[in-house]
């Protein structure tokens, strides 16, 4: 075999003018928003300029009490802005933990840079796992197989030549090799479209997404309510101006749920904080969401529920072949492959290559290991001048069926081993083909000019090293020589974490590229329900009904192709499952890319971690219960307080509604309803909103919030006006009005507070003690004369405050009625 010229790469001082040159991959960053963009999303907004105009006309008109709700909107935003800010810098500091750092070749020498320090012109190296960061052309390649797939589309791995473009995006299944940038920073396409696809973003997301539609539909509403309570008020205040003017405000500002986009944002913000405490990368924030959605988890066994290293446990020859010369051959196998996988890298621990020198195996053709192959293989030269090609890989693959040896790699994988088969390659007889040509006997052939390429490949078969594939693309015809044992090493808290999903009635299904019954011994020694009873994905149906049938009743699958992880998760997204893939080896790629939810171990390859939302970088198995929690805390919570925030707008608008057409003042000034909303909403809903909450996420958010909204928005309103209404009758001459208003917030705290009561639900001690705190608010300012005055509130005799009572009862058992029936009515 002829001696490669290993390329030295670029200098320092050509780095260094390259960069003054501005020739460097400055892409921007793609894990958070902009301080400026967090500070603009937060004020910047429909509502903030609506209160922001109201704030300003009541601070002409005064008093000073009445323009509370203004403070409020300022102490909210800068709440939001402070948080949000605060989840940028956790991100960041974890994104650091978790990028992709190239190893690039400089003055010889190979070294990891930030993918930001890449210049034109670098020669950048390519290892099993290895995600293409910027676009190139192929300088080196040694049976380097790239997956294009996200890019293209194609499925199927394109064997590599030094010539062949490398694009951005795309990233390497098997082999190794070297690439020179060509195009860097914007100019790679296919590097600034994944980007943009990857960027962090608060969007894309049932929750937001529902938020959105209801904020539409509220503006909707507010406008024709608005325009008629300002014409209303003018007309029936037409003595005091001022006096319509805040009263008209006082109508619209409830009607703006100013807190739910804030706490919405600071909920997630906080959920970001909480897991990058454990140490858990969140690299699209709506992932917290989509967890605790998920109703199916599909985990790769290797790296997930299994430690990524192993040990071999015993070596068991076969057909009598000799233990020494298995070692040399072990010894050999791992010699000739640079970059090893978890299993190669066992046996190398086990079995040290021999250095180089007289009396070595020369390497003439390598095969590397590829999932969908499952297998690996290399020829060799031997000492003595003999020509060998050897074969690891799996047995079931390796052998035909009836081999007797695969009953003892069976036996071996139901005790949870992983059994590989070394195996010699029958003699090629036209000799081997190998990186640089033609192999006889006695090394490189000379050229045929005569039949040309095509003929050769016609003689030699497909242009596969070493004969180390067969015609049709499988493996050659081989001898069994050995079993190779590896023990596993299970994670301690695996165990713990499938029990958690199955309490939760997540269901859980393991899908491997391992032999079947390994995988269910493993599982199985998990206490995994349903491992006993394996299914090897070659003999799944082609028909997709049938597949999609076995694949939802099954547990464990072995023998997967990466092809199949991706229609496995298609298939049970088609069956309406949300679905979460964990995964760390590039064989996991196209199905994290397609799951709902993508989980990559921080010691993943590169590839996965590019596609996946969610980076556990302590590679803890057991983070994943902790992301589920603080997504059900997240969509459980956000419910609760919408339903609030909702049931005030409804009420407001409904109470504008009646007031028009009743042609009488409106009941409140903006004082009183700024109390009402922070005693019963704003800060009651900020501690709902950070509280644990284990409920499984349901769908259909607009949906549900509204069913309950509605109902009892119309009971409160229909309440309020009755004793509004009722103590007009009642109160007369000087001073009537603010008694008015007095019985009417009277019954609207009241119902209000049955609903907080309701969404607070189920009762904790700190559940109880925060309603009850807010009720003693309330009596304080009623009982404080100093506080009266301020919020202008005054009870007038006891028959209408006592009617007021009475009528927030009946409302309560009202409300009661309504949302049990919704409850009943609603799914899940």
């Amino acid at each position: 075999m002829s001696a490669r010229v290993r390329a030295q790469g670029l200098t320092g001082a050509e780095v260094a003018e390259r960069t003054a040159r501005g020739e460097v991959n400055d892409v921007p960053p793609r894990n958070s928003r902009s301080a400026a963009d967090i500070v603009r999303a937060n004020v910047f907004t429909r509502f903030n300029a609506i209160i922001g105009v109201l704030f300003l006309i009541i601070l002409a008109v005064g008093p000073i009490q009445d323009s509370l709700f203004g403070f409020v909107i300022i102490a909210n935003t800068g709440i939001g802005i402070v948080q949000e800010l605060r989840a940028k810098r956790t991100l960041e500091s974890l994104a650091v933990l978790g990028e992709t750092r190239p190893r690039v070749r400089r003055d010889g020498r190979s070294t990891e840079v930030p993918t930001e320090r890449i210049v034109l012109g670098d020669l950048v190296e390519l290892r099993t796992g290895d995600k293409c960061v910027v676009d190139g052309e192929l300088a080196e390649a040694d049976g380097l197989e790239v997956d294009e797939s996200l890019l293209t589309g194609e499925a199927d791995p394109v064997l590599k030549h030094p010539g062949d473009p490398v694009m951005s995006g795309s990233f390497v299944v098997a082999g190794s090799g070297a690439f020179t940038a060509t195009r860097v920073g914007g100019a790679a396409y296919a590097a600034r479209l994944a980007e943009e696809a990857s960027r962090f973003t608060l969007v894309r997301s049932e929750l937001r997404g529902g938020i959105s539609t209801l904020l539409k539909y509220i503006t909707w509403m507010m406008v024709p309510a608005a325009i008629g309570l300002i014409l209303s008020q003018l007309v029936v205040e037409h003595s005091d101006p001022a006096e319509a003017v805040r009263r008209m405000v006082a109508g619209i500002v409830p009607m703006v749920p100013e807190g739910l986009v804030l706490l919405t944002s600071v909920a997630f913000a906080i959920g970001v904080v909480r897991l990058g405490r454990k140490h858990c990368l969140v690299q699209e924030l709506p992932a917290i969401e989509g967890l605790a959605r998920v109703s199916v988890v599909c985990l790769d066994k290797t790296g997930t529920l299994t430690e990524g290293g192993m040990d071999v446990a015993d070596v068991r020859p076969l057909d009598g072949t000799d233990p020494a010369r298995i070692a040399q051959v072990l010894r050999a196998l791992g010699g000739a492959e640079p970059h090893p996988n978890a299993s190669l890298r066992a046996i190398v621990e086990a079995y040290p290559p021999p250095p180089e020198g007289a009396g070595s195996w020369r390497t003439t053709a390598t095969l590397p290991f590829s999932s969908a192959r499952k297998y690996s293989g290399a020829a060799f030269a031997e000492p003595g001048g003999e020509h060998s090609t050897w074969l690891l890989g799996a047995p079931d693959v390796l052998l035909a069926d009836g081999d007797g040896a695969l009953a003892e790699a069976a036996r071996l994988d139901r005790e949870g081993l992983r059994v590989l088969l070394l195996a010699r390659a029958a003699d090629q007889p036209d000799g081997l083909y190998g990186p640089d040509g033609l192999y006889g006997p006695d090394g490189p052939a000379p050229p045929n000019d005569s039949e040309g390429p095509e003929g050769a490949e016609r003689r030699n078969g497909p242009r596969a090293p070493g004969g180390l594939e067969a015609a049709d693309g499988g493996p050659p015809e081989a001898r069994p020589a050995a079993l190779v044992v590896l023990e596993q090493r299970l994670r301690p808290d695996a165990a713990e974490t499938l029990g958690y999903f199955a309490q939760q009635h997540v269901a859980t299904k393991v899908i491997s590229g391992d032999n079947a019954v390994s995988v269910g011994a493993v599982a199985a020694k998990l206490g995994l329900p349903g491992a006993e009873l394996p299914l090897d994905a070659r003999a799944l149906p082609a028909d997709r009904p049938e597949r999609a049938r076995q694949v939802a009743d099954g547990t464990v699958f072995g023998r997967v192709s990466p092809q199949q992880k991706q229609e496995m998760v298609g298939d049970l997204q088609a069956a309406g499952h949300t679905v979460a893939m964990t995964g760390d080896g590039v064989n996991d790629v196209l199905a994290l890319k397609d799951a709902d939810i993508g989980v990559c171990m921080g010691s993943g390859s590169e590839a996965t971690k590019a596609v996946a939302q969610i980076v556990l970088l302590d590679d803890s198995f057991a983070t994943l219960p902790s992301v589920v929690a603080e997504g059900r805390r997240v969509i459980g919570n956000i419910e609760r307080v919408a339903t609030l925030f909702l049931t005030k707008t409804v009420y407001s608008v409904l109470l504008a509604l009646l007031v028009v057409s009743w042609q009488v003042p409106y009941p409140f000034l903006p004082r009183h309803l700024t109390l009402l909303s922070s005693l019963t909403i704003g800060i009651p809903a900020f501690f709902l909103a950070l509280a644990p909450n284990r409920e499984r996420a349901r769908p259909h958010f607009v949906r549900r919030v509204l069913h309950y909204a509605l109902p009892s928005g119309l009971i409160a309103s229909a309440a309020t006006f009755g004793t509004y209404l009722l103590a007009r009758h009642h109160y007369s001459g000087p001073g009537s009005l603010t008694a008015e208003t007095s019985a009417a917030t009277l019954t609207l705290f009241l119902v209000a507070m049955w609903v907080l009561a309701i969404v607070a639900r189920p009762w904790t001690w700190w559940r109880v003690a925060l309603v009850l705190t807010m009720g003693a608010a309330f009596l304080t300012v009623l009982a404080a004369p100093p506080l009266q005055h301020f919020f202008a509130l005054n009870l007038v005799g006891t028959a209408v405050p006592w009617t007021a009572v009475a009528v927030a009862g009946v409302a309560g058992l009202l409300l009661e009625v309504a949302w049990r029936r919704v409850a009943a009515a609603l799914p899940g």
